[in-house]
């Protein structure tokens, strides 16, 4: 038995030694020391043999065991570390390449517009009011001067949800809102940024949703002169002090008496040119006084209260400032176009 003894010590120390992956180790220590391995059954006859060769025989059972444990303990190691060596020479990186650049973003035009346009209004005195997109007929049409059937509705072409809801195709809902909370005490004076949907074709020109800024002031003796005053500053502010205005009469149901603002054209410098269609003036915006029906439904008393209300579209704002020929770049989130104005 002793010699099966140190047979099986051989045998397993030369299996251990060619043994070249863990998988193949695991299996020689399963195979020599495990529970159904010849060791165990060997010192299974133990109970056969004298009380004299008893001994000398669990001695050298032990020895074999720590023998083989060690070694295979010791392989066990060296394969973990050379596993370890060639993953490492594998995924090898070399901190000397230079790195990949992660593009930068940057604010959307659209975004930049806007805050510029807020900052100035903001400058003069306003504050910015907010409201739900998804709008009633009364707030969006009726409050407003256009009640059902009014022909004048027939412009906004509209995105009714049902015969009551809409997306709304105008910011001056949340004029009558804000007036309604101020229960017909002012003065308000407040702009109003924010999408609006209308059902148009879309061109270089018209999108099926856009932004808009509407302004609503409403005070004892607000005045015409007040207005073009407002947008006289405005314009210097946005476009240069060297821009122009005129006012040029105009008709819109909530307004009375109603004007388009005009500025003068920067290419020509007012003197006649393509972009301005020879006229030296290119249109940017509708104002006009609250008309009196407005100033009633939204709380104030128009024997005491005047105001004056405008409205105008971000995007030619945008293309006006930046000479963007199409409408439709704004939406394409092309970013070549974008990252034009990483630094406006």
């Amino acid at each position: 038995m002793l010699d099966r003894l140190q047979e099986l010590h051989d045998e397993a120390a030369a299996q251990i030694e060619s043994a070249v992956t863990l998988s193949d180790l695991r299996d020689v220590r399963v195979k020599y020391l495990g529970k159904k391995g010849p060791m165990t059954e060997l010192m299974k006859g133990m109970g056969k043999l004298s009380s004299e060769e008893r001994p000398k025989v669990g001695q050298k059972a032990n020895e074999v065991r720590e023998s083989l444990t060690g070694k295979l303990d010791a392989k066990e190691a060296k394969l973990e570390s050379e596993a370890l060596e060639a993953k490492l020479q594998e995924e090898k990186v070399d901190v000397t390449l230079p790195g990949r650049p992660v593009p930068k973003g940057g604010r959307h035009p659209l975004t930049s517009v806007v805050e510029t346009i807020e900052d100035v209004f903001i400058g003069m005195g306003f504050t910015i009011a907010e409201g739900p997109e998804v709008e009633t007929d009364y707030y969006n049409f009726e409050s407003l001067n256009l009640p059902k059937h009014h022909p004048a509705r027939d412009m906004q072409d509209t995105f009714f949800i049902s015969s009551d809801l809409l997306l709304r195709t105008q910011t001056s809902p949340v004029q009558t809102r804000t007036m309604e909370k101020h229960q017909g005490v002012g003065p308000v004076k407040i702009i109003c940024p924010g999408k609006v949907y209308r059902r148009d074709e879309d061109d270089a020109t018209h999108s099926h949703q856009f932004m808009q800024i509407e302004g609503l002031v409403v005070d004892r003796g607000i005045r015409m002169s007040d207005l073009k005053g407002i947008f006289a500053t405005f314009v210097k502010e946005y476009f240069g002090e060297d821009r122009e205005i005129r006012l040029r009469p105009s008709f819109f149901p909530f307004t009375e008496p109603s004007a388009e603002l005009d500025i003068s054209c920067a290419l020509c410098g007012g003197k006649g040119c393509r972009t301005c269609k020879g006229t030296g003036w290119i249109e940017v915006l509708g104002a006009g006084m609250v008309h009196p029906n407005v100033l009633r439904m939204g709380g104030f008393d128009p024997d005491v209260y005047s105001g004056f209300a405008f409205g105008m579209g971000v995007e030619r704002f945008a293309m006006l400032k930046y000479g963007i020929d199409d409408i439709r770049h704004f939406y394409t989130n092309d970013t070549r176009f974008l990252s034009q104005f990483k630094h406006v």
